[in-house]
């Protein structure tokens, strides 16, 4: 933990694909996993619609890469950012990229990256193909961001545009057939002999296989109340020797003893 919490980072935002009022609750995301060693931010700022970047970029010493639109109709911003990325990858300067856009066009990229042996992240709407969800080793969603920063703001409500995020029922939960069989095969991977595994590798196993798995999703911020709140896996809590701490096992209550 203590090594991936100062990976290298380069963070290479599509600016016609994230909206600005995210940035900071980004940036908090992205120092969980590493340090953002570049800050890149890719679009036409002669454009008007740009405007409302430019406090944000300034307040989070994020680059702004000019690209003009040669022709309609052609991205040519995401072009930009693909050979940056490659220059960067290339570099060998870094330990990982993070890809900030819904745009499945960068799915080759964070497959040609992954397959160079770094970490690709990446940040995006719900409504982000799942080519581009799977081709990274990590995707969070921007929804999960946008709740983050109504509660940091003491908004319990939420505005129309981002209402809060709903947190699903046991019986939702329970009816969820990829989230429960997610985490069972999580845990049949984890279990020792008697059925048992950590909470922890249980949550990295599921993680390795789904890379949008977050119990934000869900509206739980960690997945030990998510698996609480299933009610279909028991739950022993081990003291930890020399320590208050506890480490956390489950099982599948289906599991036969």
């Amino acid at each position: 933990m203590e090594k991936d919490s100062q990976m290298r980072l380069a963070v290479l935002i599509d600016a016609d694909n994230t909206q600005s009022s995210i940035m900071e609750s980004l940036l908090e995301e992205i120092a969980n996993y590493g340090i953002a060693s570049i800050k890149r931010i890719y679009g036409d700022w002669s454009s008007d619609s740009m405007k409302n970047w430019k406090n944000v970029l300034l307040d989070n010493a994020i680059q702004p890469i000019q690209q003009y639109p040669y022709t309609r109709g052609k991205n040519a911003t995401d072009m930009k950012l693909v050979i940056d990325a490659m220059d960067i990858l290339f570099s060998g300067n870094i330990d990982g990229v993070c890809i900030v856009s819904s745009d499945s066009d960068f799915t080759p990229l964070a497959q040609r990256i992954r397959q160079s042996g770094l970490t690709v992240y990446g940040f995006g709407e719900q409504k982000t193909p799942q080519p581009f969800v799977r081709a990274c080793d990590r995707f969070i969603y921007s929804e999960v961001l946008r709740q983050q920063i109504s509660e940091n703001n003491g908004d319990t409500k939420g505005t129309q545009a981002h209402p809060p995020r709903k947190r699903l029922s046991t019986n939702d939960l329970k009816q969820d057939t990829r989230l429960v069989t997610m985490v069972r095969n999580g845990i049949e991977d984890a279990a020792d002999d008697t059925g048992w595994a950590s909470l922890g590798i249980v949550g990295q196993k599921v993680a390795n296989s789904n890379p949008d798995f977050d119990p934000r999703n869900y509206g739980y911020k960690k997945l030990g109340e998510l698996i609480r709140a299933m009610q279909l896996f028991e739950v022993d809590e081990r003291p930890m020797e020399n320590s208050p701490a506890h480490n956390i096992y489950i099982r599948d209550k289906k599991r036969k003893n």
